[in-house]
C-alpha cells in the first residue's frame, strides 16, 4: 500500500522458457485470477462476521490467513509436470482500527493485543494467489451495531466512507485502454475535495503480474512533491490492484511506535549476512516467500525472525511495510479491489459492497466533473461467439 521505496518489480521476476508470462486473454490465467478473487472475498466475508466488540486483532489476522490457506488447499490439487500449483496468502491479513491506516498485523509475541470496541472503524485487508496470479481486497466497516435506515451514520465518518466508495467507482470507470494513471489520480483528488476529506499520501495502486504484487505501472492516490511516477496508459488484458484510503485528517500518515511485521524480499539485493539468526531468516524467506509479502508470524521461529530481521533490513535485503497512522481522532476509510481490464470493460473480481446508502448519509454533493465520470456506462457484453473470438475472460 504505502510504498515510498518503490522498486520496479516487473524487472525483478524473470520467466524461463518453461514459465512464460501469460495475460488474462488466456482463459486458464483468467480463471486462476478469479479463483484467487473468490478466496480473497471469502476471507473478507468471514472476517466481517468476526468483527465484534471484544474481538482481538491478532486472532482476526490469524483467522483471515487461515481461511485463505485452507481454501487454497482444496483447489488445484493435481500435480502438473510433477509439481503442485503454488497458492496461498499473497498479502498477510491486516486489521487496522480507527486512525490506523494500514499494515497492522500483530505477532504472537505482542503482549498487548488490541481489542475491538463498539463504534470502531475497522479496516480489513487480505490477499490470495493461485499459481502466482494475485487478487487483493480491503473493506471498511463499523464494529458492533451497524448503521441502519432507522439509525443512520452521518457526519465525518459517513463523509469519509462515501468519499472512498466514490473514489473506487471513479477509478474503476477510468481504468480503460487509452486512459492514463494521472487521469485517475486527478479524479480522486476531485472526489476528496467534494467530500472535504484527504486522500492518504503514499498509497499506491499497481499493475499486478504473475508473482508481482507491485508492478512498475503505478497510480498515485494523491500527488505529492516527494513522490513521482511515470505517466502511462492502461492497456487491454492488464490487471490492477486499486487501493483507496481517505482520511478526515490531513492525509499524511506517519509511522508510530507500532512494530513493522510485514516485509517483502528485495530480489535485486544480495549481501553476506554476519549473524546466524539473520542467515537462517534469510534462507527461510528465499525458500517460502521469494517474491510476495509475508508476516514474521508465518515463519518457523518468530523470536529468531525478530532478531534476524534487523540485519536484513540494514542491508536492504527485505522491504518493510510499516504500520501507518493519522492523528488520534481522525477517521480513515480503506477499500481495495482487483480489476481485470477486459474487452467487455474493467471488471472487479474482489471487494464487498461498501455499505447501504440509506444507512450512511452524507450532505456532500458531487461536482459536475465527478458526476460526468460516474455516469460513464459500462460496455455491453458481446455476444458469446464474438466474446470467444476476442479472448474475453470466462465468467
Amino acid at each position: 500500500m504505502a510504498d515510498d521505496k518503490h522498486i520496479d518489480a516487473d524487472d525483478e521476476v524473470e520467466n524461463t522458457e518453461e514459465d512464460v508470462e501469460l495475460d488474462i486473454s488466456n482463459s486458464d490465467v483468467c480463471t486462476k485470477y478469479r479463483e484467487a478473487g473468490k478466496i480473497a472475498n471469502l476471507a473478507l466475508q468471514g472476517l466481517v462476521l468476526q468483527v465484534k466488540p471484544g474481538a482481538k486483532v491478532l486472532e482476526l489476522c490469524k483467522f483471515g490467513d487461515m481461511v485463505i490457506i485452507q481454501k487454497c488447499g482444496s483447489i488445484y490439487q493435481k500435480k502438473i509436470k510433477g509439481k503442485l500449483i503454488d497458492k496461498g496468502v499473497a498479502f498477510p491479513t491486516c486489521v487496522s482500527v480507527n486512525e490506523c491506516v494500514c499494515h497492522n498485523s500483530p505477532l504472537e509475541s505482542d503482549t498487548t493485543s488490541e481489542v475491538l470496541s463498539e463504534g470502531d472503524l475497522v479496516k480489513l485487508d487480505v490477499g490470495c494467489y493461485v499459481d502466482g496470479y494475485i487478487a487483493v481486497a480491503a473493506h471498511t466497516m463499523m464494529c458492533g451495531k451497524q448503521p441502519s435506515i432507522d439509525r443512520p451514520l452521518s457526519g465525518p465518518q459517513a463523509d469519509v466512507l462515501h468519499a472512498a466508495h466514490i473514489a473506487c467507482e471513479v477509478a474503476q470507470k477510468l481504468l480503460r485502454p487509452g486512459n492514463t494513471n494521472s487521469q485517475v489520480t486527478k479524479a480522486i483528488a476531485k472526489v476528496a475535495e467534494d467530500f472535504s476529506v484527504s486522500a492518504c499520501a503514499g498509497v499506491l495502486s499497481h499493475r499486478m503480474k504473475r508473482f508481482v504484487i507491485d508492478g512498475n505501472k503505478v497510480i498515485l492516490l494523491r500527488e505529492d512533491t516527494d513522490q513521482k511516477v511515470e505517466d502511462f496508459s492502461f492497456e487491454l488484458n492488464e490487471v490492477y490492484s486499486i487501493d483507496v484510503a481517505m482520511s478526515t485528517g490531513d492525509g499524511k500518515p506517519k509511522e508510530m511506535i507500532s512494530r513493522t511485521t510485514i516485509f517483502k524480499r528485495s530480489v535485486d539485493k544480495n549481501y553476506m549476512l554476519k549473524m546466524r539468526s539473520s542467515r537462517t531468516l534469510f534462507n527461510e524467506i528465499n525458500s517460502k516467500f521469494p517474491a510476495l509479502p509475508f508476516t514474521l508470524r508465518a515463519l518457523d521461529d518468530e523470536r529468531q525472525a525478530r532478531m534476524g530481521v534487523v540485519e536484513c533490513l540494514k542491508h536492504e535485503l527485505i522491504h518493510p511495510y510499516p504500520v501507518l497512522f493519522e492523528k488520534k481522532g481522525d477517521y480513515v476509510s480503506h477499500f481495495k479491489f482487483t480489476v481485470l481490464i477486459l474487452p467487455s470493460g474493467p471488471t472487479r473480481i474482489t471487494g464487498l459492497k461498501s455499505f447501504e446508502t440509506e444507512a450512511v448519509k452524507t450532505e456532500k454533493t458531487l461536482s459536475d466533473d465527478v458526476n460526468a465520470i460516474m455516469s460513464l456506462a459500462s460496455k455491453k457484453k458481446k455476444k458469446k461467439a464474438k466474446k470467444k473470438a476476442t479472448g474475453d475472460c470466462p465468467v
